[in-house]
């Protein structure tokens, strides 16, 4: 599935949250998704596109951002920012090799199977389209981690627990609201090879030394 329709009771909380205001991390993220996506020309989709906090940044780099989300709440936000549909992201509503690059943003943990999305994504990709995925790291930012004492950060052996949990050491944040999906770090590189796709590079970003970020650029095969 795509982003979940749990967002819906908090997408005003969230589109707030996820905001210029949001100051350092919005930025990290942008300038982070900006390094692995390059610039380019043609339509990027903008998978689980929740509020449209990131469409800027993909427009910025000379795409034509489009978004799809399933959270109806959410899309009332994003379709100020972006061209948008409410669609599943493991159904997408677009022909095979129907856009020139993709972007997921901070959405891999609000899905229960996200290889399947990523698949999704390789079939809607032409040949040679990119594929900017970046999330939180998932070595660092889960459960099984707590960053109440940063930048130290303790983690535990919750790190191999796949399922959804609410569980978090910041009763404030995003997971103490609408939960979140494990991807274990070896199981997040492995979307790319079962999808189909190369992967080209990886990028860590965070505060204090620990990263808080992950991301990969993947690319669709010629031929």
């Amino acid at each position: 599935m795509g982003v979940s329709a749990a967002y819906d009771a908090h997408a005003d909380w969230y589109h707030d949250f996820m905001s210029p205001a949001a100051g350092d991390y919005l930025g990290r993220v942008h300038r982070t998704l900006a390094d692995l996506l390059g610039p380019g020309q043609g339509v990027c989709l903008d998978v689980c596109c929740g509020t449209g906090a990131h469409a800027t940044a993909v427009a910025a780099l000379g795409w034509t951002a489009i978004g799809v989300d399933l959270s109806r709440g959410q899309l009332r936000h994003a379709a100020a920012r972006l061209p948008v549909a409410v669609a599943d992201a493991t159904a997408l509503p677009i022909a095979d090799g129907g856009v020139d690059a993709a972007v997921c943003v901070l959405a891999s943990t609000d899905v229960p199977e996200y290889g399947k999305v990523v698949a999704e994504i390789a079939r809607v990709l032409r040949p040679g389209g990119r594929f900017a995925h970046l999330g939180v790291h998932p070595c660092f930012v889960g459960a099984f981690a707590d960053w109440a004492d940063a930048p130290r950060v303790v983690v535990d052996q919750r790190y191999a627990e796949r399922g959804h949990t609410f569980e978090t050491w910041n009763p404030r944040g995003v997971r103490a609201r609408v939960g979140g999906w494990q991807i274990p770090l070896a199981d997040l590189l492995n979307t790319v090879s079962e999808a189909g796709l190369r992967l080209v590079r990886t990028a860590e970003a965070g505060p204090g030394g620990v990263p808080d970020l992950f991301g990969f650029l993947a690319v669709k095969h010629v031929g």
